[in-house]
């Protein structure tokens, strides 16, 4: 079964709050869906769909239904990190393909800034029983760290440089500078950067994302639905996911699951990398996007270094635009499952609808990627391809 064409995004809201110490997190996951509901013309009434992932209370899926009073004919709280809501899209499309829903909802929420979390440098600790903790906790990781090593891997192994990684920071702040609800909008430059302190060698403060509390939504419909309403369609085109796991320890650090998500997503839709006009890339870390970017396409093995410090991902004179809202790096990263954020700029761009300094000129596919877990360990992969219609 393909979803090509199968499914629209007919909606689509970010929270404008980037620190909610007044709201709950059901009532944050409320407010985006209220948001994206109105944005596509439609009501609660109207979902027979719902979507969410772990950072909904409770018991997900479930408690969040019972709290926005929803009637539904399906429903999935599949978890997967950053990934979870680039999955969801594709998920929403399939269970619209197969007639299990008309109107699917999809609802990020998170508040680790309200909450003082330290998301990128305390020790992650899944729980007992987990199976894929026990190898690597003894070791003490911890998000940034484990970026950190996937960074110092590809420099020894392709030369790549922490000038090169800057040069990602850098397009996403002359991204945000036109974006009046981002957490960071000063345009910074490379010596910023890497002049900025060592949080674990490689990586600067400035390769790190922020933390911001907020949320965001997505409405995804059947085809006859989309037609009849009056916001700018935006077709599901493609989709793939993958895992890669610890592989028993025995794991090569310069790629990531999009070597898989990316092929299966460019197979379905259709499309070859050089038809995308517009790129949405988790960006955790900014060594993130560059090993997502080569896994992707974009540009050979070892060759992202050279391709980000072109100035190629700066809307208006990159051959790539990349997140035109600033990001994860600068504008927005609710929770651990940024990829919500990165379904959103690309619909905007589709429509025509993102700020128009950063408004990416005939954009007819973009792409959406999202990472869930870390580049040096086991983690998901989710891509999600979409064209104007």
């Amino acid at each position: 079964m393909t979803i090509k064409g199968k499914a629209y995004i007919a909606g689509v809201y970010e929270h404008p709050t980037r620190k909610a110490d007044d709201k709950s997190l059901a009532q944050l996951h409320a407010e985006v869906a209220r948001g994206a509901l109105e944005d596509a013309g439609l009501t609660k009434a109207d979902v027979d769909g719902y979507f969410c992932a772990g950072d909904a209370p409770g018991l997900g899926a479930l408690s969040m239904a019972d709290y926005m009073g929803l009637k539904l004919r399906h429903m999935d709280t599949t978890e997967s990190g950053g990934s979870s809501y680039v999955i969801h899209v594709a998920h929403a499309a399939e269970a619209i393909a197969l007639g299990k829903c008309d109107v699917a909802l999809i609802t990020l929420a998170g508040r680790p800034r309200a909450e003082g979390m330290a998301t990128g440098t305390a020790p992650r600790n899944y729980g007992a029983g987990v199976p894929d903790v026990p190898f690597e906790f003894p070791y003490g990781p911890t998000v940034v760290n484990m970026y950190a090593m996937a960074a110092m891997r590809h420099m020894h192994q392709y030369g790549t440089t922490s000038q090169q990684l800057a040069w990602i920071k850098v397009a996403a702040s002359h991204h945000a500078q036109h974006n009046p609800q981002a957490l960071l909008r000063e345009v910074v430059t490379v010596d910023d950067v890497v002049n900025s302190p060592i949080i674990a060698d490689p990586l600067h403060r400035l390769d790190c994302c922020v933390i911001t509390d907020g949320g965001g939504a997505v409405v995804v419909v059947r085809p006859e639905i989309a037609k009849r309403l009056s916001r700018p369609p935006v077709k599901v085109l493609g989709a793939g996911e993958a895992p890669k796991h610890q592989m028993g320890g025995k794991i090569d650090l310069t790629y990531c699951g999009a070597v898989w998500s990316g092929p299966a997503a460019f197979a379905e839709a259709g499309v070859k990398p050089g038809d995308v006009k517009y790129v949405s890339i988790y960006d955790s870390f900014t060594i993130t996007v560059l090993i997502t970017l080569e896994d992707l396409g974009f540009c050979a093995k070892g060759q992202g270094g050279k391709f980000v410090a072109d100035g190629n991902l700066i809307a208006g004179t990159g051959r790539l635009p990349f997140n035109t809202d600033g990001g994860g790096l600068c504008n927005n990263h609710p929770a651990n499952r940024g990829g919500m954020t990165k379904v959103i700029e690309a619909v905007r761009q589709l429509r025509g609808e993102a700020h128009p300094a950063v408004q990416v000129k005939n954009c007819d596919v973009a792409l959406a990627h999202g990472t869930g877990g870390s580049l040096a360990t086991r983690h998901g992969s989710a891509t999600v391809i979409m064209g104007r219609e």
